[in-house]
């Protein structure tokens, strides 16, 4: 993945990033080769939407200059996170739960809630930031890589539309949704609020502060829409469990 086009203006920098783009659009292909009974048309457009989303700040000045402006970075980090990530399970169909160990663990609602976190955090303390700037494989095999599979395994149970048999019940989905709203915009606010510049000046003061104020502002505002999301299912449960209970107590006294 080509970086630091210095030469260049922001806009008119962009790039093909085929070792991400490939994986991307092969993942697409595969999707819609599956069978319509299994896919809703509702699920294809939160995946396609989510696909595009990856995309937008993948190959375009966002993702060609996010190792020069703090801000774009972390515009490509809020929008592959938290709206990628949740619209790819979103689109994911009822039937896709594996088995195998890995993805169980992986998935697993507390494991998945702290990695989740440790990323979020992690990739801005100054010493690991620093090192993804200075190695930009760091940034493109690594940091990409997993900006799109954690916040996936952390959503699967959380936006899951399946009301039964679940690892973690609505109600729980939602109050988890709303713990991460802590390391979220707690990152996003000690960044935007420090003094002085946090990475060695590799980024002008008003640029790191845009950055933080992106994040700030941003996890709450698009936490709130899958906290909605996580509502809704939350009702539809309790609605589903009303109508079992009633069907038991008309079957007794029938």
């Amino acid at each position: 993945m080509e970086m630091h086009h210095h030469g260049v203006g922001i806009w008119g920098s962009w790039q093909l990033a085929p070792e991400i783009l490939l994986p991307l659009l092969l993942l697409t292909y595969l999707y819609l080769r599956l069978p319509s009974a299994l896919v809703t048309n509702r699920q294809r457009i939160f995946f396609i939407a989510g696909i595009v989303s990856a995309l937008l700040v993948i190959i375009t000045p966002i993702g060609a200059r996010a190792m020069d402006y703090f801000s774009l970075h972390m515009v490509q980090h809020i929008t592959l996170m938290m709206i990628t990530g949740p619209l790819l399970v979103l689109g994911t169909p009822n039937t896709f739960h594996p088995t195998n160990k890995f993805f169980v663990a992986a998935t697993h609602p507390i494991f998945s809630w702290f990695i989740y976190a440790a990323l979020m955090i992690g990739v801005h303390l100054p010493v690991p930031h620093k090192f993804i700037m200075d190695n930009p494989w760091a940034h493109t095999f690594l940091e990409v890589p997993l900006y799109l599979l954690l916040p996936y395994f952390f959503y699967f149970n959380l936006l899951d539309r399946n009301l039964t048999n679940r690892r973690i019940s609505p109600a729980m989905a939602v109050i988890s949704l709303f713990l991460m709203m802590v390391p979220e915009t707690l990152t996003g606010f000690f960044i935007y609020t420090a003094p002085g510049s946090l990475y060695d000046n590799m980024y002008s003061l008003n640029d790191q502060r845009q950055g933080g104020s992106f994040m700030w502002a941003g996890a709450m505002i698009i936490d709130t829409v899958w906290m909605s999301f996580a509502v809704h299912h939350w009702i539809k449960s309790e609605e589903k469990k009303s109508r079992e209970i009633d069907a038991q107590i008309a079957a007794e006294n029938g």
